[in-house]
Parts: C-alpha cells; structure tokens; sequence
C-alpha cells in the first residue's frame, strides 16, 4: 500500500469515527460544533435576564450574540520580591448582540438558543429515589461520568440566586461543561441545542428519578 493509499484509509477512518459520534448523539462533540459555527456565522439567542428573586428584568435576543469574559492584571510577588504579573477573569461579561453591547455583573443571565424551548411544568415534579440491589456507587458514579460525554436523558432546573425557581428544561441527550474563558458561567447541550447559565443556582437530574 502506497502513501497516498494509506492516506485515503485513514480520511475514510477519521470520517467514520465523526459519523459514530454523530450517529450516537455524541453531546460532547455537539458541543464543539456549536461553539464552531457560533465562531463562524454567530447562533441565535434570547437572553433572559433576572434579578436575585427571579423577576425577569431584561429580555433581548439577536441573530448574532457572543459572550466574552474580561481579563484583568494582576500582580503577586514571589519569594525573592519579584513582581510577577498575569491575568484573571473578572466578574464582568461582555454580551455582543448583532453588533452592539451589553455589559453584565452580577445579574443571572439565561441564554437560550433558538430551538430550545422550557418545559415550565417540570418546576412542579417531584424527584424521587429508590436504590436496587446493583446500584453500586462507585460504578455508578464512573458510569455517570462516561454517559455525560455522550448526553442522557435529564431536567434542568434553574433557580434564581436565592432559590426561586425561573425554568426548566428537558432532553434526550443532555450534557454540560464549564467553560474556561467565562466567569461565573455554566454551558449546557440540550438535544443538540445550547444553553447558557450565568450566575444562576440550577439542578440537572435525571429522567428516571422524576415521578
């Protein structure tokens, strides 16, 4: 087998591979591709914006948003005196909507993506638990770990900073990160559509402990 041979097997390998992780609803790999097109063309939010008793105080949307942190100096010293000099986030987002901005600290902002809809209703449910004799915590915790990759079925319930509850959503195939370039921020995959958690108390629970 020729280099060019060998070329095309491992294209063919590499397609294969994406077209699993795609077909299996790979939530992670979701993930990233979002993040990619919103780099490329922008995705299409409504921002929800409340304050700490979950009244809703802003609400805006745009064709093309982007979310930024704010990078600040910082200084320190090492144990020669030395001034050694970096950076950190600050508390402040910086909100582009369709060219214009918005500057944030300290609110709880929900961005949704067009798509995403709230289930309201599952503010209301009762989560509960019953143990069987195979439900081994340390499996289940590793086994919890790898399913979050790929996305499970799961709620979300979003709560304002002092507890009340704002909305809740639900999907198949739900995964989450913590993105490291956003202070205060959690980023969640719901069904292929993205969802973002600032400064906001929320749950994310599964499917199976909902009655």
């Amino acid at each position: 087998m020729n280099k060019k041979q060998k070329g095309s097997v491992w294209l063919l390998a590499l397609v294969a591979m994406i077209s699993i992780f795609v077909v299996s609803g790979c939530a992670k790999l979701a993930s990233a591709i979002n993040d990619i097109k919103g780099s490329l063309i922008g995705n299409q939010y409504t921002i929800y914006t409340y304050d700490n008793f979950g009244n809703l105080v802003l609400e805006t949307s745009g064709k093309k948003i982007d979310i930024a942190g704010n990078p600040v100096k910082t200084t320190s010293y090492d144990e020669n005196g030395k001034v050694i000099t970096g950076y950190e986030l600050s508390s402040v987002i910086t909100i582009t909507i369709d060219g214009n901005e918005i500057e944030s600290c300290g609110d709880t902002c929900i961005f949704v993506q067009k798509g995403l809809t709230p289930d309201v209703d599952f503010t209301t449910e009762t989560i509960k638990s019953s143990s069987g004799i195979f439900d081994i915590t340390s499996i289940s915790a590793k086994l919890n770990q790898y399913k979050n990759k790929f996305g499970k079925a799961r709620v979300v319930v979003i709560k304002s900073q002092l507890g009340n509850p704002i909305m809740a959503f639900s999907g198949d195939s739900v995964y989450w990160e913590i993105p490291e370039d956003l202070p205060k921020m959690t980023k969640l995959m719901i069904d292929g559509k993205a969802l973002y958690i600032h400064r906001a108390n929320f749950q994310i629970v599964d499917k199976e402990l909902i009655e």
